[in-house]
């Protein structure tokens, strides 16, 4: 076993080749087709992309390198049973895909926060918009953090030059090649990613002769248990905290957030978009799985010396890439594929991040803005330059937020409560305005407003240190056995002395900010409509769930009477006239 990182100069080639490709796809389709002049070829790449790389895109654009390394550390500290968490994809995809999504294709915006807009009202569109900016860059400070810990552990290289090296290129090729880049380079580092992981397996199996060895190892090391179906909601990780707090994730990410709408419209219809989605599910299955198993994988050749303890890191975080130095580092140029698979991981990213900050700033910020100082339209001949120059300011803002990402603890566990906090809110949000037609502008705001605090007060306070699974030094060498403090980690703190909201699984963050942001909003809503004695409002049908929407063409159809043939179709003069209000938009 290495005690210190080896990275060849052939490592550093391949690196630097796949950095230097990434960044050349942004020129290429900056000089190519129309040359991203205009908004719509900027940010919805003419709508005319392929289903396939959308769909891998999809997946790469929140599976990054935080996945790689923390799923694969996360299996290999606690064990076997976030795989459950799979289950929660395959229950969310087809809400996200006949439910959600419909709705965004009709209403055709660049911001996905027009809807509510359109639903509500504009002090809605803003909320929703700033915490959404939010959520963004402080996952894209995570997103950066990740790799810099991968490097800085097979090379020894320092956190600030890898966070750089990889901002820098990412903030470049998104900046001046535009969505139409940023999905093909997706496709180009989701390939990196899954060789990065099945690299780690392939090189497990060999060594231990079968995947059985590898399995039997984890089992007697306790890694294996996919048994927890404990419903008490303090315990980290259960069939019920997996699955239902994986799945408001999923949708938090996949139904509402405008990274992931921004990309469904970048196909040509709905259809097209549901593909991509179903496609995505597969994709994204495959890599968490493969991921799931690298952690087992790294348990069995670090039982006997958990490197960790050992001092060999100084993060679990850096486990997969300490082990592919410490198995794989004599061939030269593998070390570097690795550290590409995770630099890839995050690129596509953090790409993908960017340009969607920089849709919803124009769009949700500048373009309001602008109408209201100047009263008239931002020119188009100005739209796409402006938004080239977002786009390089919030890749400069994502490095700042880098550094301090150190300070968030396990990078796994960080991305979730990000995306928890905010993510579980907005959807909340959304939900209110097209699951229902009773909620109103004050309450939903006062609904997001009270879900985000209450997540956030859950997610910040002090909570006790997780147990882990028992590991050892016993194997290691004399040398850094005496530096060891003790053979066995397991933390058995009194978690009662903790407040029991400080002790529910980190996953029911999201989920209590959906649940408070939807049962308050409601109720708020209610409470305002009587108290001002407001007439029910008639609104267009193409704002709701498709099952709510047909529910209301038939009240429109039934109050109407005779209908002639345009009636027929659905149609009304208050139905005619919202209708008209979303295309002219």
């Amino acid at each position: 076993m290495i005690t210190h990182p080896h990275f060849g100069p052939w490592d550093y080639v391949i690196l630097s080749i796949v950095l230097l490709i990434s960044a050349s796809i942004g020129v290429y389709y900056r000089l190519t087709g129309g040359k991203q002049k205009t908004m719509q070829e900027y940010l919805l790449a003419d709508k005319n992309m392929p289903i396939g790389p959308v769909a891998f895109s999809l997946m790469a654009s929140f599976m990054s390198a935080i996945t790689l390394l923390g799923v694969s550390s996360e299996n290999y500290t606690y064990g076997l049973q976030f795989i459950v968490i799979n289950i929660s994809y395959v229950l969310a995809t087809p809400i996200a895909a006949y439910l959600f999504l419909p709705v965004f294709f009709k209403l055709q915006a660049t911001s996905a926060y027009e809807y509510l807009e359109r639903r509500f009202g504009k002090t809605s569109r803003l909320a929703a918009s700033l915490s959404y900016t939010l959520q963004m860059t402080l996952y894209m400070g995570v997103v950066l953090y990740a790799p810099s810990l991968a490097l800085e552990a097979l090379t020894g290289i320092s956190q600030l030059a890898a966070i750089l090296s990889v901002g820098l290129v990412c903030t470049f090729y998104s900046t001046i090649g535009g969505m139409k880049a940023v999905l093909m380079t997706d496709v180009f580092q989701s390939i990196l990613m899954f060789i990065a992981v099945f690299s780690v397996i392939i090189c497990a199996v060999v060594e231990k002769g079968s995947f059985a060895e590898v399995w039997r190892i984890a089992s007697e090391g306790n890694r294996t248990n996919l048994l927890n179906f404990d419903p008490d909601p303090t315990v980290r990780h259960t069939w019920f905290t997996l699955i239902i707090g994986g799945a408001v994730t999923y949708l938090s990410l996949y139904a509402v957030n405008q990274t992931q709408v921004q990309r469904y419209l970048t196909v040509k219809d709905l259809k097209a978009a549901q593909k991509a989605l179903w496609w995505n599910w597969p994709i994204l299955t495959l890599l968490s799985l493969s991921t799931s198993f690298s952690g087992l994988a790294i348990y069995s050749r670090f039982y006997k010396c958990d490197p960790y303890d050992a001092g060999y890191i100084t993060s679990f975080d850096q486990l997969m890439p300490y082990y592919v130095v410490d198995t794989m580092g004599h061939i030269p140029g593998l070390s570097g594929l690795f550290v590409a698979g995770i630099f890839s991981a995050s690129l596509s990213t953090v790409s993908a991040a960017v340009n969607s900050l920089a849709a919803i700033t124009i769009e949700d910020y500048l373009k309001p803005l602008y109408r209201a100082v100047f009263k008239t339209h931002l020119p188009e001949s100005r739209e796409s330059m402006i938004t080239k120059i977002t786009s390089l300011a919030y890749g400069f803002v994502c490095l700042a937020v880098a550094f301090m990402a150190k300070y968030l603890g396990n990078v796994l566990q960080a991305s979730l409560t990000i995306f928890g906090v905010i993510g579980g809110p907005l959807l909340g949000l959304f939900s209110l305005g097209m699951f229902t037609t009773t909620a109103n502008e004050e309450g939903a705001v006062f609904g997001l407003t009270t879900g985000i605090v209450l997540s956030l007060w859950m997610a910040f306070g002090k909570h006790p240190p997780p147990d882990t699974l028992p590991r050892t030094t016993q194997g290691c060498d004399i040398l850094n056995r005496a530096y060891s403090n003790h053979s066995t980690h397991l933390h058995s703190e009194d978690q009662s002395d903790y407040f029991w909201l400080y002790r529910v699984s980190y996953l029911y963050n999201g989920v209590l900010g959906l649940v408070s942001t939807v049962l308050v909003g409601y109720i708020a809503s209610i409470l305002i409509d009587k108290c001002l004695r407001r007439q029910k409002r008639i609104y267009d049908p193409n704002l709701f769930v498709p099952p709510l929407e047909k529910w209301m063409r038939k009240k429109l159809l039934e109050k109407q009477g005779n209908l002639n043939m345009t009636e027929s179709s659905g149609s009304s003069d208050d139905l005619k006239n919202g209708l008209r209000t979303i295309r002219q938009y």
